[in-house]
């Protein structure tokens, strides 16, 4: 082994909160190296929406929804009532605006607050409606040169024509291409310059989204001159005097010893296919992670073996519920309920028993924790989302797309499952058909009046907003049609990222069980415990604070905090 490299602060994980902390480290002056397990940067905020919840900033102001600290802290004090985590939280909240500036001013990662995008969990006093969650602005990756394929990929079943990526607003567009002159118009924009980038590239190189904020990052660390090893994976922290002051790193397969005078920072992604902590803390039976395979928990196990203490939040994981289709080369492709279809009205979630247990239109994480809750006593993994064929036609269903044309080869290849009654549907995924029958007669009677009195549905901003604005006087609730076809979808609860993780500080800085800081060794992301403690205020709520604390950590060892 030898001692190769020398710097100040050393930054293992090449995610949004690596990236930012490499980035915020070199703006402050210091000699920074960044080590990615993979041979591309991004983590899982490459293959999510990248939308990421700030708080009170400048750009809320920008967008004409001007949002505060104080308003989220009191949102916060609602949806966090109880836990502990109150000081990382208000770090949080104090560093947020600025972090976000600081980047906006100095650095090619730029954002756009969303005018309307409302906190997942309401009616709630200081809850925003838009403003907080911020989008990504679209990056073109033909500016990384060479390095463009340095940047993850979303996961296959998220790009169109084999490698195309598409914005939330514009997939209607491109799915009714002739129904007006604007859809012909933006599917022409989005559609030409991608057959363009491919007589060049692996894939298109127009990136929104969560690939937009990698690219971002990786572009803006590539201009300050930050370096990047891949392919070089943690294999120990090196401790001197007690003190955390560089790694061991499996460069191309050769150790190579890191000394790092300011510390170390741990940003491996979290427990997601770690198998230790899927069994010390994962509920049983829920599915593999759709985090990448890489996320295995390195930076835990690493703080771990120093004697870090783990902080098991609320819920271990945040999640969503997912259906899975099993590719004719064998690749199983996932699709997350979040937006398109679960909270739109004429769709009802039942378990085993037959039985509604969740509010269908809250948030991704609130369906499956119920679902998961309601397991404890009656299985409900898989649950089922039970429709009409109006509503696939109008809406889809994961990987049906509105107009439902691809739906013979989905029941085909028993993707989901179709009868012509509810007797026969109750058969089929082996719920009593009695309790069915029973639940969806109820729903339709809610339905009709529009007040959903079992679950609330409909009744908070969030459900509205992602619910048709055309059907009254309850976006969410339809009645189910009388008369089959009725359909039902599989899904299960998959964890997008890990809740419990490393013992922190408001700096950042590892803690023992005994409170006092391991120095020398820092944690952000899914590696830091979840600083909302298994709750899900809003969009981003991952993205957000690991970006906000990767920042703390470089300001504090710059001297800055």
């Amino acid at each position: 082994m030898n001692t190769t490299q020398q710097v100040d602060l050393l930054v293992i994980g090449g995610g949004a909160a690596g990236m930012t902390a490499a980035l915020t480290a070199k703006l402050e002056g210091l000699n920074v190296l960044l080590c990615e397990k993979e041979p591309y940067v991004g983590g899982i905020t490459a293959t999510s929406g990248g939308t990421t919840w700030v708080p009170g900033t400048h750009l809320s102001v920008k967008a004409g929804v001007p949002d505060t600290v104080e308003a989220a802290r009191e949102f916060l004090s609602h949806v966090c009532q109880g836990k502990n985590g109150e000081a990382l939280r208000e770090a949080f909240l104090a560093s947020g605006p600025e972090m976000i500036r600081e980047l906006d001013e100095k650095t090619e990662v730029k954002f756009v607050a969303a005018q309307a995008h409302p906190d997942y969990i309401g009616p709630l006093p200081g809850e925003a409606y838009g403003g907080r969650a911020l989008a990504p602005v679209a990056f073109d990756g033909k500016l990384l040169g060479e390095d463009f394929d340095r940047v993850r990929p979303p996961r296959r079943e998220f790009m169109g024509l084999g490698g195309m990526m598409v914005n939330r607003n514009e997939l209607g567009a491109l799915l009714n291409p002739f129904q007006s002159a604007g859809n012909f118009k933006t599917t022409l924009n989005v559609v030409l310059p991608y057959f363009k980038d491919r007589l060049k590239y692996k894939r298109g190189t127009r990136l929104v989204m969560g690939n937009a904020l990698a690219g971002r990052l990786y572009y803006s660390l590539k201009n300050a001159g930050v370096p990047v090893w891949f392919d070089s994976p943690l294999k120990e922290l090196i401790v001197e005097n007690g003190k955390v002051c560089g790694a061991v790193i499996l460069q191309n397969g050769r150790e190579v010893r890191v000394s790092a005078a300011k510390g170390v920072v741990l940003a491996t992604g979290g427990a997601g296919w770690n198998k230790s902590l899927r069994e010390r803390f994962f509920p049983q039976g829920t599915p593999d992670s759709f985090a990448p395979r890489s996320n295995s928990g390195d930076g835990i196990a690493a703080g771990e073996a120093l004697g870090a203490a783990l902080e098991n939040t609320d819920s271990p994981a945040l999640w969503f519920p997912t259906s899975f289709k099993q590719e004719r080369d064998g690749y199983q492709a996932m699709w997350p309920h979040i937006i398109l279809d679960r909270a739109k009205p004429g769709l009802l979630a039942v378990a085993s028993d037959g039985k509604r247990f969740v509010n269908e239109s809250d948030s991704y994480h609130d369906f499956s924790t119920a679902q998961l809750q309601y397991n404890k006593h009656t299985p409900a993994l898989p649950a089922y989302l039970i429709v009409d064929e109006a509503f696939i036609r109008q809406y889809g269903l994961g990987f049906i797309m509105p107009g439902g044309k691809s739906l013979g080869s989905h029941l085909a290849r028993n993707y989901l499952t179709r009868a012509d009654n509810l007797d026969e549907l109750a058969r089929r995924i082996r719920v009593p058909a009695d309790a069915l029958k029973a639940t969806v007669r109820r729903y339709n009677e809610q339905a009709v009046r529009g007040e959903d009195s079992d679950f609330g549905r409909g009744t908070s901003a969030m459900n509205r907003f992602n619910g048709d604005a055309a059907v009254q006087p309850n976006p969410c609730l339809r009645p189910l049609a009388q008369h089959g076809p009725y359909f039902a979808l599989a899904v299960r609860p998959a964890d997008l990222a890990g809740s419990v993780g490393l013992s922190c500080n408001e700096y950042g800085q590892v803690l023992k069980a005994d409170g006092s800081t391991i120095e020398g060794l820092f944690a952000c992301g899914n590696d830091l415990a979840s600083i909302f403690r298994g709750t899900y205020p809003g969009p981003g709520t991952t993205i957000g604070p690991g970006m906000v604390f990767g920042w703390r950590i470089a300001k504090f060892a710059a001297g800055k905090l």
